[in-house]
């Protein structure tokens, strides 16, 4: 039977499991210690935890449930991780190189269930949600790699932006930011974190009155609803209007500047007048909102789609700009490997589908 992760627990529920087991609370500075600060990967390296303690913890918990199956390393920088889960699952996170530090990119779930017609990362339905743990794991595995490497480099900046809707997941996902941004471990700040939603109106509601305090991203991609319906099924449970009131809610509630994604698509979504009617969109929340253009990684299944010529995304950023819309062009990541969210896994899934449809043929002739 496999082990939850350590990861999971805040380090307010570690000191309470660890007192419900008759140690003292102050125990869990000391193990929580290890695991972000001296970045053990096993209790018995645990320099200031008594062994007895060691041996509970392992009993109950596991450090490790992410293996590394691939990693495919850019010219940039970029890093994209492909981790096998305890149970078989594959999935993505990926290390940014930054001008102001380094960013990872984590997955919230295994597949997606939004069904954003462009993305590689619904060509697989969601088969389950990742547990806090997994998605803190992540980060950690991605430190790790880092700490091999010495030189002295962290994890500066988190993305929530992987496989999955993180909104569906909104509980692992919020008990996972209150980990990383835990000023004894990894203390990652809140305006460090950046969660993107594909637009579930009443979390974002809960998003604004929760305690988490992070940058919020919405995945707009369409200047009105007959576009966002073709490119996107969640526009059909939470339309436009709905949507907007939800990010007006969120923008009265935390005073906070909010991002605006919008993937151009050719000749879908990319010409002058659906630049103006987004402009006339973002309208009055203008001094709270970021348009961020994003050029479309192809996706070899969504060949429907073709990514806008330099020439049109110049044209959108200018149509925007003169109708004062604050907006910038997301610089590309990885661009020589898989770079769209999902596609690595996808392509390692069918591999392997393959190689065993392969298999069966041949032990069945």
């Amino acid at each position: 039977m496999n082990k939850p992760s350590i990861y999971g627990l805040t380090l307010d529920q570690l000191a309470a499991w660890l007192a419900e087991h008759g140690h003292k609370k102050s125990r869990a500075l000391q193990v929580w210690d290890g695991l972000y600060r001296k970045r053990v990967t096993e209790f018995s390296a645990m320099p200031d935890v008594k062994p007895e303690c060691e041996a509970l913890l392992g009993e109950h918990f596991a450090i490790q449930t992410l293996e590394e199956h691939t990693k495919q390393e850019s010219a940039d920088g970029t890093i994209k991780f492909l981790f096998r889960l305890q149970d078989g699952n594959l999935i993505e996170t990926v290390l940014m190189r930054h001008k102001f530090g380094l960013s990872v990119c984590v997955t919230t779930q295994v597949g997606c269930n939004i069904g954003c017609s462009f993305c590689a990362s619904g060509l697989l339905s969601k088969s389950r949600d990742l547990t806090s743990g997994e998605i803190v794991e992540q980060v950690m595995k991605v430190q790790l790699h880092l700490d091999q490497m010495n030189k002295d480099e962290r994890v500066s900046h988190i993305v929530v932006m992987g496989i999955g809707e993180p909104f569906d997941n909104f509980e692992h996902m919020s008990s996972f930011i209150r980990v990383i941004r835990d000023h004894k471990g990894l203390a990652i700040g809140p305006r460090h974190i950046t969660v993107s939603t594909s637009g579930l109106a009443p979390k974002i509601r809960e998003f604004a009155d929760s305690d988490l305090g992070t940058n919020l991203a919405i995945s707009l991609h369409a200047p009105n609803n007959e576009i966002r319906t073709r490119i996107m099924k969640i526009n059909r449970a939470y339309p436009i209007e709905p949507l907007m009131e939800a990010i007006d809610y969120y923008l009265e509630k935390s005073n906070r500047r909010i991002t605006l994604e919008y993937i151009l698509l050719k000749d879908v979504n990319d010409q002058p007048e659906h630049a103006l009617e987004l402009a006339e969109l973002v309208g009055s929340r203008r001094n709270l909102a970021n348009v961020n253009l994003i050029p479309y990684n192809p996706v070899d299944e969504h060949s429907q789609y073709q990514r806008s010529s330099q020439e049109t995304i110049t044209a959108f950023y200018d149509t925007l700009k003169k109708q004062n819309i604050s907006c910038s062009v997301r610089l590309e990541h990885g661009t020589d490997i898989d770079a769209a969210c999902g596609q690595l896994r996808s392509k390692q899934i069918q591999s392997e589908r393959g190689r065993n449809a392969k298999t069966s043929h041949a032990v069945n002739q």
